[in-house]
Order: structure tokens, then sequence, then C-alpha cells
């Protein structure tokens, strides 16, 4: 990133989780694109972790993330995973939404 890509980084509007890298990541990436068909969703893999982002909001299904993973899954459980996320954050149990509101 350049010093200008910083300088302005606080002017984007991308949304979404960081989660170590495993099969909730891999998972999560597959459970993004399902669920926001409307988006285009980013994922930047970063060897340790990965970043999935989009622009202004982002959910995840509960019901998505267990297809993918091919097991039952509790959202709650998504949080020992994320090691970080861009935007806000509301979750329930059957899904997470990360999304951002510029102000400006």
């Amino acid at each position: 990133m350049s010093s200008k890509d910083i300088s302005t980084a606080h002017l984007n509007n991308r949304v979404g989780p960081v989660l170590r890298q495993g099969a909730l990541a891999k998972a999560v990436a597959e459970a993004a694109e399902a669920d926001n068909p409307d988006r285009t969703i980013a994922i930047d893999d970063k060897v340790a972790y990965v970043r999935i982002s989009t622009d202004g909001e982002m959910i995840l299904r509960r019901a998505t993330i267990e297809e993918m993973l091919g097991q039952p899954f509790q959202m709650r459980d998504l949080e020992v995973e994320l090691s970080s996320f861009s935007g806000r954050i509301d979750n329930a149990e059957e899904y997470i939404r990360f999304y951002f509101e510029k102000t400006f």
C-alpha cells in the first residue's frame, strides 16, 4: 500500500471479516459470495489470515456457513476465528452483518 493509499484509507467503505486461515475462513469466503450475490466479494489471502470484503454491507448466514462447512455451526464460534473486521458489526444467532455508513 502506498503512502497515498494509507492517507485515504479512511475514505473507503469496505466491510467484512478478517479470519485466521483454515476451513472456516474458506467456508466464510464461499458463504459471503453465496449470501451476497449482488456484490463483488474480494478475498485477500495473506497465508496466515484471510480478509474477506465488499463495499457497504455484507451478510453471512449461519445456514450458508453450515452448508459450506458440511457440519453444524454456531455464529458465536465465528468470534474465535475473527481476528479483526472492517466496518460495523451486527451479530445474531442466524446471521452476522458487516456494514458501513458514511456520514460525510
